[in-house]
């Protein structure tokens, strides 16, 4: 899904607000989301998951073509972990997914 896609279906579920104020939220949340992390801040939506940054140290890579050693600069990278409702929902059905992890011996 996309995010054009994802503004419609909400907008089709909401019929009493326009598509673009749909839009205008959207495109807020994931901007405060993106700012928050930009920040190297963590943004958890519980049932959802977290947003994190990643940082990873500079090392000494290989141009596969060549085989030549190159420099890899230090870089951050965005992380995101699913939170325990959304992975109990994709696992729905899944073998022992109906059993809680409490139960487990």
């Amino acid at each position: 899904m996309i995010k054009s896609e994802l503004v419609q279906r909400i907008a089709a579920q909401n019929p009493h607000l326009y598509q673009r104020d749909v839009e205008n939220i959207v495109n807020a949340i994931l901007n405060e989301i993106t700012s928050a992390m930009a920040q190297g801040d963590r943004v958890e939506l519980r049932g959802f998951g977290a947003f994190s940054v990643k940082h990873r140290p500079a090392r000494t890579g290989r141009n596969p073509r060549t085989g030549a050693h190159v420099s890899v600069e230090q870089k951050s990278v965005p992380f995101f972990k699913t939170g325990k409702e959304m992975r109990e929902r994709l696992n729905k059905g899944e073998g022992g997914a109906d059993i809680p992890d409490d139960d487990v011996d």
